[in-house]
């Protein structure tokens, strides 16, 4: 089943809904700012992601220009930022089975269904 990991106030997160919506496909809408993922799920994500955790966080959001930007962080620090503050979680994130995408732009998500 194809998960998206969905903030409903972003856009690009509404689009990239609609469009597994549309695809017909069976999906499971994880609401990740109020079902934070833990430690060991977010790490996974990362893995099937295939980056490194700085990749994943939204860096132009002000929690991390004031908390987090001039520190030297492992990526376990990192990940740990993102878990105390998901806004920090780049959306929307489409996992099916080991395979997962940041959708952006939104056309990256037809590589994934």
């Amino acid at each position: 089943m194809i998960q998206i990991y969905h903030n409903s106030r972003c856009g690009k997160s509404r689009e990239c809904l609609a469009f597994i919506e549309d695809s017909g496909k069976e999906y499971e809408i994880i609401k990740y700012l109020e079902d934070v993922p833990t430690f060991e799920e977010l790490k996974t994500i990362i893995k099937k992601l295939g980056i490194k955790p700085i990749e994943l966080v939204r860096q132009k959001e002000k929690i991390w220009i004031e908390n987090f930007k001039d520190k030297k962080l492992s990526d376990d620090e990192i990940i740990h930022a993102m878990i105390s503050n998901p806004i920090l979680i780049e959306r929307p994130i489409v996992i099916n089975g080991d395979k997962a995408i940041i959708a952006r732009p939104l056309e990256k998500v037809t590589t994934i269904l």
